[in-house]
């Protein structure tokens, strides 16, 4: 892989930047549910035990949630474009392997691999747009990425659906992820061409101290909350939570003492970026909750085949699309209330949800009614909640805002799979549909409350 070739002129470069890096996003987003899909299919053909496939399916959000952070802090002292590459490669190549795995421990470790190659070209996404993007073009590519971030969840489970269904040549889950791998490579070729070099390395301290704290409190969240249920929350799973943060607040202590701390504390004083923060947080979490028991529900109580599951968040997804790329039609000094009122929306979409499943059944045609709902109100608050973040970020921080934002997206929608998850398993499938998905209504209007308070 060359990654010192010379980008293409500005002029021509932008637009494929963001094809590039918003390609590679969508891949990273896509390997967190399309393998949901073909999970029983794997732990037939290759004899895994229940532990094992939960690592299949476990094992690459650990990694990808735990080196988030590093990845971002990495790309800020190295440069976005190259590591942005360095972990397409590596992304690709995982991926590779898993598909050719024999066995599944194989299997496991590749997809760690495949996480940890995630958790360095994610973080450089948002870097990069907000370092090479200003004004209307930065809303504009904002919304692209958030309409990737919903969009990838969803086209997950319906390309997992499509490709194991069809048994491509007798190859069953493998084209999972061998799908990944002739994209990788184009856009390693395309990458390698069109991505910005950007300014000279900034030779910053990596705060090592910090990295390993926050890592380690990162991955004593995320191993419980994902493994918890299904191991019926043993006690190792509460003391790894508690140790998480105790954790924390020794990274707080850490990073006040630190040279060059992970998260500047000038970027927590930006207005807009710690109430955006937990803004994101809150959303990631119930939309993360909504989907998975949801999709419990249409397989597990319904019998839906995984294609058909699939197929019913297609008119959110498609809902969120459309708010997502044209919030910016509303004039900005609207945009504070806006965001407010698009988590309302989202709220309400919850609630007709939870009326029309929980009684169990498919609900129609309620069901396709509050699922857009649900995805207009969250579309019309995510971007925008971003883009309000980083208003007040300066270039050169972009990297260490990336990897908190980044990070925040990703452990809100860990939390709101293990929390709306196992209170839908917990008390059985149309009670618990309609129960989680109230719970999860009035959380998805409490998101709104730190935007509330004028910035």
């Amino acid at each position: 892989m060359t990654v010192t070739s010379p980008p293409a002129p500005a002029a021509l470069r932008t637009p494929w930047l963001l094809t590039v890096i918003l390609t590679g996003q969508f891949m990273a987003i896509l390997d967190v549910s399309i393998v949901n899909v073909a999970s029983p299919v794997i732990r037939s053909d290759l004899g895994a035990s229940g532990s094992g496939l939960q690592m299949i399916v476990s094992g690459y959000t650990i990694v990808y949630a735990m080196l988030l952070v590093t990845g971002a802090r990495l790309g800020g002292r190295y440069g976005g474009r190259r590591l942005f590459l360095y972990g397409l490669a590596g992304f690709t190549a995982a991926s590779l392997a898993c598909g050719l795995a024999a066995s599944s421990g194989q299997l496991i470790a590749f997809r760690l691999l495949q996480g940890a190659g995630a958790a360095l070209m994610v973080p450089q996404v948002l870097s990069m747009i907000q370092m090479n993007f200003e004004g209307a073009a930065r809303a504009r590519a904002l919304s692209l990425y958030a309409t990737v971030i919903s969009g990838g969840a969803v086209a997950g489970q319906v390309l997992g659906g499509v490709l194991v269904s069809a048994d491509l040549y007798g190859t069953a889950w493998r084209p999972v992820f061998l799908v990944n791998v002739p994209i990788g490579l184009g856009l390693l070729v395309m990458g390698a061409k069109l991505l910005p070099v950007g300014g000279p390395p900034r030779h910053r301290p990596l705060d090592l101290p910090g990295l390993v704290t926050l890592s380690l409190a990162v991955s004593l969240l995320v191993v419980p909350l994902v493994l918890g249920h299904e191991q019926d929350w043993p006690l190792w799973g509460w003391a790894a939570m508690a140790a998480s943060a105790a954790l924390a607040g020794v990274f707080v202590l850490v990073q006040r003492r630190a040279v060059a701390p992970l998260v500047p504390a000038r970027v927590l004083r930006a207005p807009g970026v710690v109430p955006s923060a937990l803004a994101v947080f809150g959303v990631m979490t119930t939309y993360g909750g909504f989907l998975f028991a949801l999709a419990l529900h249409l397989q597990g109580a319904l019998g839906d085949s995984p294609l058909r599951a699939g197929l019913t968040f297609v008119p959110s997804a498609a809902a969120f699309a459309v708010a997502s790329l044209n919030w910016r039609r509303i004039p900005a000094r609207l945009h504070r209330r806006m965001i407010v009122a698009s988590y309302g929306v989202a709220a309400l979409g919850y609630l007709g949800l939870s009326l029309a499943l929980g009684g169990g059944g498919h609900g129609q045609p309620f069901l396709t009614v509050s699922l857009v709902v649900i995805g207009f109100g969250l579309g019309g608050a995510f971007s925008p909640v971003l883009a309000v973040a980083l208003t007040h970020v300066v270039p050169e921080d972009a990297a260490d805002t990336s990897g908190l934002f980044v990070m925040v997206t990703q452990l809100g929608q860990v939390v709101g799979v293990a929390t709306f998850g196992t209170l839908y398993l917990e008390l059985g499938s149309a009670t618990g549909t309609g129960l989680a998905l109230a719970v999860t209504a009035l959380a998805t209007g409490a998101c709104a409350l730190p935007l509330l308070r004028r910035r």
